[in-house]
């Protein structure tokens, strides 16, 4: 009984190896640099795809005609590099869409409002 449960053992063993293939892996060291790379830049596509999804920037993508869907697949379509210069750009927007000579002209006004009042 025991000896030919172990030849069948054997043979399933023989044709497992056979039949199924073998999978080679190798492992390899990566750099800080990739790791901090890979994650810059998943962080920017999801900065990115945060502004798509407010619902004013919503919006305005449909009055232009584009889905806010089929953005949120074009900006997942998009290579690392892509999207690292595209959230560097919008980082570099200012805010509400002023510029700084908005300020400059409010401080003047209340400059010259000032001066004439005394």
């Amino acid at each position: 009984m025991k000896s030919s449960f172990t030849r069948l053992i054997c043979r399933l063993l023989v044709v497992s190896m056979v039949v199924l293939p073998f999978q080679s892996v190798q492992a390899g060291m990566i750099g800080a640099d990739q790791v901090a790379t890979a994650q810059s830049a998943q962080a920017d596509r999801s900065a990115v795809l945060g502004l798509i999804s407010r619902a004013d920037v919503a919006r305005q993508l449909q009055s232009l005609g584009l889905n806010p869907q089929s953005a949120k697949d074009r900006v997942a379509a998009m290579t690392d590099q892509e999207i690292r210069s595209l959230a560097g750009r919008l980082d570099a927007l200012p805010a509400g869409a002023q510029s700084g000579w908005a300020i400059a002209v409010v401080i003047a006004l209340v400059i010259v409002i000032w001066y004439n009042w005394r």
